[in-house]
């Protein structure tokens, strides 16, 4: 059975800084993109950061790029969000996915693409 499980989110005063990590179990998920996105009260979920299957490429919303850090570590079956200069604006629940498909290059937004989804990790930024 696949499973994929965030941690790392909690509550951090504005400016600072999160790690969330996504470990993935019941397959490998080294030859498939994948992404982070989050999901304010109210809101759509929304995309943040998307890695390739080698990690050589990465894509990040407007919103978080150079604040954000995607990683992964195939070793592992596991990717990372790095966090930083975070801004009350930031607040949701942050979801791991995986794409569908195999390989798949360039930046891929839609949240119907991904076929694998962790529980999510609650973030609260307080001002």
């Amino acid at each position: 059975q696949v499973q994929l499980v965030e941690s790392g989110g909690g509550l951090v005063q504005a400016g600072g800084s999160l790690r969330l990590s996504c470990a993935a179990s019941g397959r490998t998920f080294s030859d498939y993109a994948m992404a982070w996105f989050r999901q304010a009260p109210g809101k759509e979920r929304e995309f943040v950061a998307r890695i390739s299957w080698s990690g050589g490429r990465t894509y990040y919303a407007d919103s978080v790029k150079g604040r954000f850090t995607i990683s992964r570590d195939n070793y592992k079956n596991a990717v990372y969000l790095q966090m930083n200069s975070l801004k009350p604006e930031d607040t949701a629940v942050y979801y791991c996915a995986v794409d569908q498909v195999r390989r798949r290059t360039g930046v891929v937004v839609e949240t119907y693409e991904y076929n694998y989804w962790g529980q999510g990790t609650q973030v609260t930024v307080s001002s």
